[in-house]
């Protein structure tokens, strides 16, 4: 493709979210004049949310750095790249060899999925840097689930997502679809396909304590307090066995653990757990009673169940649900994706899942899937980290306490952060490096394209033409790769890309029986990034091999389909997608089981008067797009919403200034007066409190509203995973004054 032609239309995935959606851009030069849904797109078929419509406006924000900053003094001044990584390696080296790379630490954030370099360039740095003090924004969003699929299925990463477009009966709990787009569930245009559901004589039930945009879409929306959905789930488990409805259906034979299963819901029968979740037992029985008699029914739980102090036993549980119904892997059930870059296993087995290889040093938390609790962070900077490594992403907004792990990157001897802003995290930065805009670059969805629910493959080449005076994430990230290994500064990052490759090439020659120089030669790709692609592609589950199979998925077929390629409805893949040591699914794993009886202890406990949640509105995503102006027009979204009753309690009426307190820390916000939350419920969106100083975020910092994670506390963690508690905090609210209306630590 000519990238540098005016006038012309360009096709690409979005890369803002989960959603995976294609998008149709009008390139006028060296800019994106416009951009709207791809109608002839596999997948999305022409959705697109008010995100992805300003996708121009994102890449040609004039905030977003194009050069790499070195701070001199109390200030950030441009620099040139080779500049930059000879003082990262002045930073960085002298700490790794005097102290070791556990004193090195580093924080992976969000946008990582959303960018190739961010999925195959990673994971090598880590390796490299050798370091224990591995941190991301897993901790502060995901990681039950993938605790729980872990323990149940033997690998962390096998999520099974609803079939929503085939399913009869979908159960939502804790995820709000109409403005997330979807979690660990990729669906493009996803009040679209449960509208579908509903034409053909479905339903779909959302449990939540606030009236999302999705609950008042729904056939029933069912309040609960906030953190007791394990109690709900359990009270449906304990109904699905106490009136005979359990029915593993084709799952018979390749699961274990139900007798165990059915032993811990003794203690949690709806009239029991009724009184803590504040949902009637009469509704929990008949919430069991309707997804056993479905046709198909599908139970799919996201953020609310994850930030939550059972976060992974709530997990679990959504799973066992559709396990003990027969719904997992069927169709119209829960299912597991396939994406077109990864190789299906033959047989079914393998080592299972552990955690606790290491642990936090101040804290003892155990480690999980190679990382620490981001709850942890702020305390290992202060204690035994002297230099931070920050992989995109904002933790100084997105961690609890951040307050206190504000003032902990303050003490640094070194900070590098890769990063295309001077925003909240890297004004505290000694190097901040940018990677080009995601209009420079290709595209292609690792990580969802093994969460969509329905397989297709896609892959989006650069619709801009590199900045010659830019550097590409691949390439940067390759250089910090070659400094913390001692190959120097200014190697060639080539040497790394061709390292790479010369791997993948080696695995691909094992699978295919022919020699990797023979295969380096049958090699598409401009780019090092395309090359690793193309070999994943043609190895994988749908590819060529490599011309072995004529017909099968390679880069250049990928790019000869700028709208992708359909691979079809999701398949049942138990039991080869297992990789338990049994074999089989593992219902009740002994870690989970053990857990069991904190949640127990709990179940009568006084709840607090109030506590804290947060919410999601359909133009944010975390902390990205608040420097769009598009996306942060209109009346402040960063209120303090607040039930009608509780407001005549604390004599407060719509628009006032409140104080909201935790242990953490305090913030001042105004008030939304609205029965869209339960009474005893307060909620804060996330994301916000761009107010602090040293940044450059223009728009951003004119609609600063205030940080809902210094209210968040870093000591509560859902034991099992980790994951810090977002949702449910105990929290104080009070009439505020007037001129106090940011936040407060």
């Amino acid at each position: 493709m000519d990238v540098s032609s005016t006038g012309r239309t360009a096709y690409r995935t979005c890369p803002l979210c989960e959603a995976a959606c294609g998008l149709e851009l009008t390139v006028d030069g060296d800019r994106i004049a416009a951009a709207r849904g791809d109608r002839e797109h596999v997948f999305s078929h022409g959705f697109v949310c008010p995100k992805g419509a300003t996708f121009g406006q994102l890449t040609a924000d004039p905030d977003r750095l194009r050069r790499p900053l070195i701070r001199r003094g109390d200030r950030h001044e441009e620099a040139g790249w080779d500049e930059a990584f000879r003082a990262v390696e002045a930073g960085l080296r002298p700490v790794l060899e005097r102290h070791g790379p556990d004193a090195v630490a580093v924080y992976v954030g969000n946008p990582n999925v959303h960018t190739m370099a961010g999925g195959l360039y990673v994971t090598p740095f880590l390796r490299a840097l050798g370091s224990r003090g591995v941190f991301s924004a897993s901790t502060v969003d995901q990681m039950p689930k993938h605790v729980s699929c872990g323990y149940l299925y033997g690998s962390p990463l096998a999520i099974p997502v609803p079939d929503v477009d085939r399913t009869d009966l979908l159960l939502i709990l804790g995820a709000n679809p109409w403005e997330s787009n979807g979690s660990l569930a990729t669906a493009a245009d996803f009040p679209g396909r449960l509208r579908a559901l509903q034409a053909r004589g479905g339903r779909f039930i959302v449990v939540d304590p606030r009236r999302t945009r999705t609950a008042e879409h729904a056939d029933e929306h069912v309040f609960i307090r906030p953190g007791t959905d394990a109690y709900l789930l359990f009270g449906i488990v304990h109904t699905l066995f106490d009136e005979n409805l359990t029915d593993l259906g084709a799952l018979a034979g390749h699961v274990t653990g139900v007798d165990e299963v059915r032993d811990l819901a003794l203690a949690f029968p709806p009239d029991e757990v009724s009184g803590v979740c504040g949902v009637p037992a009469d509704r929990i029985r008949g919430l069991a009673r309707e997804l056993a008699a479905a046709p198909t029914a599908a139970v799919y739980g996201r953020i609310g169940t994850c930030t939550v102090e059972f976060g992974t036993l709530t997990s679990w549980l959504v799973d066992v649900v559709s396990i003990l119904t027969g719904n997992l892997d069927r169709a119209g059930g829960v299912m597991f994706p396939l994406a077109a870059h990864l190789r299906a296993q033959a047989r079914p087995g393998g080592k299972g899942f552990r955690t606790g290889r290491w642990h936090s040093r101040v804290r003892g938390l155990p480690e999980v899937k190679g990382e620490l609790p981001v709850a942890a962070l702020a305390e290992e900077l202060e204690a035994h980290v002297r230099a931070f490594v920050t992989v995109a992403g904002n933790p100084a907004l997105s961690t609890p306490n951040s307050g206190r792990l504000d003032r902990a990157l303050g003490g640094l001897d070194f900070m590098v952060s890769v990063d295309p802003y001077l925003n909240e995290t890297t004004r505290h930065a000694d190097v901040i490096l940018p990677p080009l805009d995601a209009a420079r670059k290709g595209h292609y969805d690792f990580s969802f394209l093994g969460l969509a629910v329905r397989n297709f493959a896609a892959y989006s080449p650069p619709v801009l033409a590199p900045d010659p005076a830019g550097m590409d994430e691949c390439d940067i990230l390759a250089r910090l790769h070659l400094i913390v290994t001692g190959k120097g500064a200014d190697t060639d990052p080539a040497v790394l890309h061709d390292g790479m490759l010369d791997e993948a090439l080696q695995r691909a020659a094992a699978t295919t029986g022919r020699p990797a120089t023979d295969l380096r030669a049958l090699v598409d790709g401009d780019h090092p990034a395309e090359r690793l692609l193309d070999v994943a592609l043609r190895t994988g589950a749908y590819g060529d091999g490599f011309g072995t199979r004529p017909g099968g998925l390679s880069l250049s077929r990928l790019l000869a389909s700028p709208h992708g390629i359909d691979l079809g409805p999701l398949q049942p893949r138990i039991p080869e997608v297992l990789r338990t040591p049994s074999g089989k699914v593992e219902l009740c794993a002994p870690p989970l089981a053990a857990d069991v009886p904190r949640l127990r202890a709990a179940l009568h406990r006084r709840n607090p008067e109030l506590v804290l949640i947060g919410r999601r509105h359909l133009r944010s995503n975390n902390s990205w797009m608040h420097n769009v102006p598009a996306l942060v027009k209109g009346r402040d979204r960063c209120t303090l919403q607040l039930n009608p009753a509780d407001a005549a309690r604390l004599a407060l009426a719509d628009g006032d200034p409140a104080e909201v307190t935790s242990r953490a820390g305090a913030v001042s916000v105004r008030v939304e007066v609205t029965d869209r939350v339960m009474p005893g419920v307060v909620s804060l969106p996330h994301g916000w409190g761009h107010d602090l100083p040293g940044v450059r975020l223009t728009v951003a910092t004119d609609h600063p509203g205030v940080n809902s994670n210094i209210l968040t506390d870093e000591l509560v963690v859902d034991p099992l995973s980790g994951n810090a508690v977002l949702n449910g905090i105990p929290v104080e609210v009070r009439q505020g004054l007037n001129d106090a209306m940011s936040h407060s630590r």
